[in-house]
């Protein structure tokens, strides 16, 4: 490994990160609290969209109709997981200048770096393959439109993308704030029409012993945690918080990290709502109906409106899924354009950067979508979880490891308490997704033979 210079990094600056954005959002210095924090808004909910997206729903919905409420607490830890890591990661961007991606190409050598950006893409190829079938399924219960055709048409969506970034990164903050207000207001109304019992809800959110002890219950939380932190946001969020014009000194990096982190929290309140009104809805429409195998997303939408008698139901729940997917999409194609840049140093046109991503996602999805039809594209969203769970450690661990370097953060490095929860963190994200893998493997069971 080359010799690193005093700042900690190999090289003194580094490329800017989404060049066509960067700094280009104006923060008025005398601005008053809220209208700084309007100014910084935005970043967030590109990163919470990563937080329900379709991967998320498979999870959810089979919490909700097998354990009622119980799995309320599991998204809640989840939640509280995200918001840590995503706060080191606007630290990371604004103190360093540099997204996560392009922090690992500084700090390891080229072919550790290297293993990292082919992981990285392979995450995101995979999330892009929950969001491609996520839309298609929409399509087809919305439009009765063939999964295949569906899978095909949300090919298209790189022209809104491109159409987005020409007009200016605010434009895009505000399409994808739009259609989380949707999905959200879609389930706040499944909430009303399902009629949860709030007691038995409220409970839900306190940890229970029974997790642990029901292995199926332990399953399906290990996939909540797993679809829930997404490697691709971590290298998404570092860099789009570089977008706004802050002072490059001590206070004004300061004021820039308060602000998005506050961004952030709220913005994955959000997400921490929809996720969990999704198991809400299932486990008060289903789990108390002795429906206790929903878990495709095909299957919810058919029963949401004859068990609920809301004709409208099922359509809400769709909509919601169609607005959840292309804007899965929106994020997809800047963390595909930030990771390939920050890792190998390389530019592409955006418009070619997602064309490419979308087709690794695209050909399977028809493959199977032509061959299976709607059991195969669930179960290759369940597989497309799988692959973000293996990858996800190598993100956490490099950003952990940048945030508490004073060499490369000085003043801005992460406080002991912060490092201390950030390393329980990863430590729990490590083993309870080595958990899933081998339970998805069928390793745990061989061992069980065994001993």
């Amino acid at each position: 490994m080359e010799e690193q210079i005093s700042s900690g990094w190999r090289t003194e600056r580094a490329r800017p990160s989404l060049p066509e954005v960067h700094r280009t959002i104006p923060i008025a210095r005398d601005a008053g609290f809220w209208r700084k924090l309007l100014a910084f808004s935005g970043p967030g909910y590109l990163v919470a969209v990563g937080y329900m997206d379709p991967g998320n729903w498979a999870t959810d919905l089979a919490g909700g109709s097998q354990f009622g409420y119980m799995l309320l607490s599991i998204i809640l830890l989840s939640n509280l997981m995200a918001i840590l890591l995503q706060s080191l990661c606007a630290r990371l961007g604004i103190v360093t200048g540099r997204d996560l991606a392009q922090a690992c190409r500084d700090h390891y050598s080229r072919p550790v770096s290297f293993g990292l950006w082919i992981l990285c893409e392979l995450a995101i190829c995979a999330c892009d393959l929950a969001e491609v079938i996520g839309s298609a399924i929409a399509l087809n219960l919305l439009f009765k439109i063939p999964l295949v055709f569906g899978v095909c048409i949300t090919a298209l969506d790189v022209l809104a993308v491109m159409y987005l970034q020409n007009k200016g990164f605010r434009y895009i903050e505000a399409l994808v704030i739009g259609l989380i207000v949707m999905i959200g207001g879609c389930f706040l109304f499944e909430v009303i029409f399902s009629q949860p019992k709030i007691v038995d809800l409220a409970r839900g959110f306190f940890p229970n012993p029974e997790i642990v002890r029901n292995r199926d219950a332990l399953y399906i939380a290990i996939g909540i945690l797993g679809a829930t932190v997404m490697p691709h946001n971590l290298y998404l969020h570092s860099s789009i918080v570089q977008t706004r014009i802050y002072e490059q000194n001590s206070a004004g990096k300061a004021e820039a990290i308060k602000f998005a982190t506050l961004d952030s929290t709220v913005a994955l309140m959000f997400a921490l709502f929809i996720n969990a009104a999704i198991l809400v809805v299932s486990a008060a429409t289903f789990h108390t109906r002795g429906q206790h195998g929903v878990a495709e997303i095909q299957d919810a939408y058919k029963l949401l409106s004859p068990m609920l008698g809301v004709p409208i139901a099922s359509v809400l729940f769709a909509f919601a899924l169609l607005a959840s997917g292309q804007n899965s999409t929106l994020t997809g194609t800047l963390a595909g354009q930030i990771v390939m840049e920050g890792f190998l140093n390389i530019r592409l046109r955006p418009w070619l950067r997602r064309l490419i991503t979308r087709l690794v996602a695209i050909v399977p999805a028809v493959i199977v979508a032509a061959l299976y039809g709607a059991s195969g594209t669930a179960k290759l969203l369940i597989l497309s979880q799988v692959i973000l769970s293996l990858q996800l450690s190598f993100a956490v661990i490099p950003l952990i490891i940048f945030t508490g370097d004073r060499r490369k953060m000085g003043e801005f490095t992460a406080s002991g308490w912060l490092r201390g929860l950030s390393w329980a963190t990863a430590a729990l994200i490590v083993l309870l997704n080595a958990k899933y893998l081998c339970d998805w493997a069928g390793i745990s069971d061989w061992v069980g033979r065994v001993l």
